[in-house]
Formats: structure tokens, sequence, C-alpha cells
């Protein structure tokens, strides 16, 4: 026999052979050119898929509360004559006859050093950027916000705050918050029925007498007035205060932690019994309690109101 000699396959046709390999591979598997490996047919994109943003969930059990607002969150007149009264707000306060949110929800032992006020009397919506931003420092899980009397509350009723300035000023206090608390829940109470409150103290001879020092004038002045001029300029207000909470809602209703009352506080039947015997519009203790039971019963709530 002759000398015969063995060829060995080269490189170049042992890649040909993988390659032919490869795609019976493939072709059994069912992957199609293209393919990303996850059935998609979106080629060349990572098989992993994309991680689902959840809606974060309201908590009924805060285990901090920091107060925003004005002179009512201070419990002003609640105690004495023209002075703050932090003890007695509905929000933060330890008197036991307001029973407070902090103490309702964190007990009274923690509340006390779980809770802070940064509410100031004399307070507009312009001025709770700057209280959220005192708010934010203490990283609160919940923050409570009762403001815009005193946008309502002004020297006449063309002196109230524009409805597009307050909208853009409480824009800006929710941007306070987020920009560094994105998980803090919001309770925003309504702004109080300042009409209802004037039907309710117009009765009294001395809250009359109390008003005429210029509590809130838009509203109050000239109690006893019943001609077309006083009740216009009443309604003007109550019609501001409307859109005011409607700012509320439509804002707070943006944000999934933000609850908004449904307009619990403005439609709450209060009586001058509950008014403040110093001034007859700003709460008593009664009504502090009052707004404390309403916050308690929103925030503990497990959905919304639909108001």
């Amino acid at each position: 026999m002759g000398n015969t000699t063995r060829h060995r396959p080269g490189r170049t046709a042992l890649a040909g052979a993988a390659a032919g390999l490869l795609v019976l591979v493939g072709a059994v598997s069912g992957c199609s050119a293209g393919d990303g490996g996850d059935g998609s047919g979106r080629g060349g994109q990572s098989a992993t898929r994309p991680e689902r943003k959840t809606t974060p969930q309201w908590k009924a059990n805060p285990s901090s509360i920091a107060a925003v607002g004005d002179s009512i969150t201070r419990g002003f007149d609640a105690c004495s004559v023209l002075a703050d009264c932090p003890e007695a707000s509905w929000a933060t306060g330890n008197d036991p006859a307001v029973h407070s949110l902090a103490s309702r929800l964190l007990g009274d032992a923690k509340a006390a050093g779980s809770s802070w006020n940064f509410a100031r009397t004399g307070a507009r919506m312009a001025d709770l950027p700057g209280q959220m931003e005192a708010a934010v420092e203490r990283r609160p899980e919940l923050v409570t916000v009762m403001a815009g009397s005193n946008d309502a509350c002004r020297a006449s009723a063309r002196a109230m705050t524009p409805v597009a300035a307050f909208r853009a000023d409480f824009e800006r206090a929710l941007k306070e918050l987020r920009s560094t608390l994105p998980r803090t829940q919001v309770y925003v109470s309504s702004v109080p029925d300042l009409l209802r409150l004037w039907e309710q103290g117009r009765g009294s001879p001395l809250g009359r007498q109390i008003w005429k020092l210029g509590v809130c004038p838009s509203m109050l002045a000239d109690p006893e007035a019943l001609d077309t001029p006083a009740v216009t300029r009443r309604q003007a207000v109550r019609t501001r205060v409307e859109a005011y909470n409607r700012v509320l809602k439509d804002v707070c209703g943006k944000d999934p932690l933000c609850r908004y009352d449904g307009g619990a506080v403005f439609r709450y039947p209060f009586t001058a019994t509950q008014l403040s015997r110093w001034d007859w519009f700003h709460p008593g203790k009664d009504g502090q309690a009052r707004l404390a039971e309403l916050a308690h019963r929103q925030v503990t709530a497990a959905r919304p109101p639909s108001g």
C-alpha cells in the first residue's frame, strides 16, 4: 500500500462548523435573528425587565410630626389674650383637653420629643415655603398644613391674596419638602368657612366690639350691616376661601403622599362655644380639640376622603 496522507481540517473549516452548529441550536430553541433573548424581538436590548415603580403607600402610624401654618396651629388666644398657646395646638399640643393629633398618633410621652410646631401667627401661604424648610431639618414622617385664613382675612376684600399667587406659594412649599423628603406624608386642612364664623359670632355684643379692633376686616368689619355692599363683601371673601380650597385639593391631589381633608374643616358646623372668648375668631380649646379629631380621622383612614 502506498503512503496515504491524512489532511487535518484547518481552523477555517472548524470555525465554519461551529457557526453552523450555533445556527442549528438557535433554530431549535425558537430564537430568531435579532431576538434579545426575552421573546420580545427587541434586538440588542437586555433581557432584564425594567423595574416597576410602585405607588408609595400611606402609613396611618407616622412616628414623628411637624406642623406648619398660621395662628390657628399656634393655638393663638386659646389660653390667654393675644398670646400663642402651642400647648393647645390641634396639631402638636400636649394639653389633655385638646388631645392633639400628635398625642393621638404618638402617645403623650413620645409626642413631646417627636413633634414640632413651625407655624407662625399672622402667616400667609407665602410664608409656608420657609416654614417647610425649617420642618425638613427635623425629617418628620408627617407634616400638617393649615394655612389660608390670613390670605382671606385682609384689610379689604380687594387686598386678599390672588388665587394664582396662593397656588404658586403652596406648590413651592411642597417642592421644598419633596426636594429632601420624598417619602414624608402631608395632611392638608381646608381653610375654615369665615362666613360661618361671622354668623356664629355676630350675635355676641362682646364679640362685635372685639372685631372692631381689626379682626379679619374683610369679613368681620361692620358685623351688623346687612346692606348689599356688606353682603357682597362677605360673599366675595367666602368665594375666595372656596377657591383657595380648590387649589389645596388640586395641588395636594398630584402628590401620592399628600391628603387633603376633603373640605372637612371648611364644612364643620362649629358653634360660638368653640371660639376663643378673647377674640371670637380663633378656636378655643374645644375648637382645637375638634380640629385634632378631624385630622386624626383623616390621617388614620384607609383611604383619603373623596370630597
